[in-house]
């Protein structure tokens, strides 16, 4: 089998479009590799957010910080993230209007920031387990 290739699809040329946090058409969705990243990047997805709102961003300027460190999110992901955080409490916004353009601006609230702050805690913890889990688990 070819490097990349799992079951006769192509995970290479896939892979940017699960990174995206979404399962284009053409990919198989009886593929349980794809199911199962997919799913860990939507646990990770939050965090990731929660951890660029400590100062304010409108929803494109997220996008853009979280894609210049290797997490990508279509908008249509992105947006029902934030509007769902602020429901819960956890993000306050405001409209702001900067050259022209009429923004709006999201920022953990205080509950927001004690969230995040556990989740953090949690996120490590849970990440040196996994290491070396799958650090064992690569020996065998």
């Amino acid at each position: 089998m070819q490097p990349g290739v799992r079951g006769g699809l192509n995970i290479s040329r896939l892979r940017a479009c699960v990174a995206h946090s979404t399962v284009p058409r053409m990919v198989r969705s009886d593929d349980p590799y794809l199911k199962l990243e997919l799913e860990l990047r939507r646990g990770a997805i939050v965090l990731a957010a929660l951890s660029q709102l400590r100062q304010a961003q409108y929803g494109y300027s997220l996008r853009q910080a979280l894609a210049a460190r290797g997490m990508e999110i279509e908008e249509g992901t992105l947006y029902p993230l934030l509007r769902r955080l602020e429901t819960q409490g956890l993000l306050t916004s405001e409209w702001r209007t900067q050259d022209g353009s009429h923004r709006r601006y999201y920022v953990l609230s205080p509950d927001g920031a004690q969230l995040y702050a556990k989740l953090s805690i949690s996120w490590r913890a849970l990440s040196a387990v996994m290491d070396g889990l799958v650090k064992d688990g690569a020996g065998q």
